[in-house]
């Protein structure tokens, strides 16, 4: 690790701390607007170890939220952006990619491994809810996004147990998906704001287009960062 990269985290938490952090190791898997910034976050704290996961390129639509969609990223793996991105943080971080979509055939290569952490950032909800009832199953420790877009309010983010969510229309598929579970490892962020309501938008291939601000994902994203660090920190 850079000599000073952790200099003002190791204030906080002491040089036993920042050694557990060059020691975790975490799956992220969705690295757009919410990943994005949760990759961001695991970089800098000097998260020691990353599997990040995911099968999208950047597009322009993607700049007004995605803090690794650039004019220069354009057209680029999303996942080797993220490491190309980490490696000009932080070099000694292992990041390693999959260009691979989240489905049933995958989620059992993205969950192998010896992972303190698996970070859920991804937005189809039927692959959402396989994934997360394999970390169930599997009792890896899980911090789960919910729905970020539609929102506008960042003094309505929350962060619950899973089964403890409410308001958010993705959060009660999830829910609901996971009776008969053990759903005790997840933790989500959602907004209790109810989504706002827009005209439909639909893409060239019918998939629904969702309105997001800048901010609001970026909050989710962080966020998802900070509850797994304290989390490895205080094992």
């Amino acid at each position: 690790m850079a000599e000073n990269i952790s200099a003002r985290t190791e204030i906080l938490i002491g040089k036993e701390g920042v050694e557990k952090l060059r020691e975790a190791s975490v799956i992220l898997c969705g690295c757009g607007a919410v990943g994005g910034y949760a990759f961001e976050g695991l970089v800098r704290a000097g998260i020691g170890h990353i599997r990040v996961v995911d099968k999208d390129v950047f597009s322009e639509s993607n700049m007004n939220r995605q803090i690794l969609a650039t004019k220069d990223t354009i057209g680029m793996p999303k996942t080797e952006a993220a490491r190309r991105r980490a490696q000009s943080i932080n070099p000694d971080a292992k990041i390693e990619t999959m260009d691979a979509l989240v489905s049933e055939e995958t989620i059992p290569e993205i969950l192998s491994g010896d992972f303190d952490v698996l970070i859920d950032a991804i937005d189809t909800v039927r692959m959402k809810t396989r994934l997360l009832q394999a970390a169930c199953e599997a009792g890896i420790r899980t911090f789960s996004s919910m729905g970020a877009a539609l929102h506008m309010d960042a003094g309505a983010v929350r962060i619950s147990p899973v089964m403890g969510s409410r308001v958010c229309p993705m959060a009660s598929r999830v829910r609901a998906s996971l009776r008969g579970f053990d759903a005790s490892n997840i933790t989500c962020v959602y907004s209790e704001e109810k989504p706002i309501a827009v005209p439909d938008s639909r893409d060239e291939f019918g998939k629904s287009v969702l309105g997001s601000m800048p901010t609001i994902p970026a909050i989710f994203g962080m966020t998802l960062a900070n509850e797994a660090i304290k989390y490895l920190l205080s094992r």
